[in-house]
């Protein structure tokens, strides 16, 4: 039986730097919205003043969950210590899988011009925390592109209504991550499992929210991101040209302990993350 979703909260980002001094708006990870569960953390970034990401973020490690970077603008390079090295271009995506710890940077490709995109921050489950290190790594020709009327959808993971599939493989959490445009009073309806914790981040424009349920939040803007109530369809409208995410996934409700790069389960676990880190053993 068709239940559409209302939104039951809004959230603007709080301005942040992270790495060597890059600017960025965090969006999840803030007082205002720690995680919402499988979702750790979501920035985004974009500037075209080289001081604002230039410095970009030099090896750093990461442990039991993974991290998802999607390029709107601009070029990044990534290396690891295990010899993987590759550039991640604009509407290119890596899913990187931490795992049981890896050390790399991501670093601009570029001194000058517009760098832009998010990363987002996925968990893993107990049981493949200390799994071993992978990457999915797709540049836009490869990402499927399903066209609508006044739509289209860069389908990144997930499988819209219409049976269109995304690059990436995840069986963890079951992840939808679509960037979506559509353009003025053109409307996005599409099913979102139940069981989904969803929500939606606006880059440019607004649109509006259709919910059977009475919501006092009817619209979204750039820069908001909407998080969705229960239900098991989205309807959205745009009030003009409009471009955003739509991100859900299976919640894992396991208790979590995260410090800094390392997210477990217990506080055993992070102090032991930090001992292999400290040894060497990534």
């Amino acid at each position: 039986m068709k239940q559409l979703r209302p939104i039951k909260q809004l959230i603007k980002g709080m301005p942040s730097t992270d790495g060597d001094g890059v600017q960025l708006t965090r969006i999840i990870g803030t007082p205002y919205l720690d995680m919402l569960d499988p979702f750790l953390l979501l920035d985004a970034f974009g500037s075209d003043k080289p001081q604002d990401y230039i410095g970009g973020f030099p090896s750093h490690p990461h442990r039991g969950f993974e991290t998802v970077t999607y390029m709107l603008a601009g070029k990044m390079r990534h290396k690891d210590n295990a010899g993987n090295e590759g550039v991640i271009e604009a509407g290119g995506v890596q899913w990187m899988t931490a795992g049981k710890g890896i050390i790399h940077s991501e670093m601009p490709e570029q001194e000058q011009g517009l760098l832009a995109g998010f990363q987002l921050w996925v968990n893993l489950p107990a049981s493949h925390k200390m799994t071993e290190p992978r990457y999915q790594e797709n540049s836009k020709q490869e990402i499927p592109v399903e066209v609508r009327e006044g739509c289209k959808i860069s389908v990144i993971a997930g499988t819209t209504k219409n049976n269109t599939q995304g690059v990436v493989n995840n069986k963890f959490v079951d992840p939808n991550y679509w960037h979506v445009s559509l353009t003025k009073n053109s409307a996005l309806s599409e099913l979102i499992a139940e069981d989904h914790n969803a929500f939606i981040y606006v880059i440019e424009g607004s649109l509006s929210v259709v919910a059977e349920l009475d919501s006092k939040i009817k619209s979204v803007t750039k820069g908001e991101l909407a998080i969705f109530g229960s239900g098991n369809e989205i309807e959205l409208l745009a009030d003009e040209d409009v471009e955003f995410l739509v991100i859900s996934g299976r919640p894992l409700n396991e208790p979590i302990e995260r410090a800094g790069p390392f997210v477990m389960n217990t506080k055993e676990e992070i102090h032991q993350a930090f001992a292999d880190y400290r040894s060497g053993q990534f």
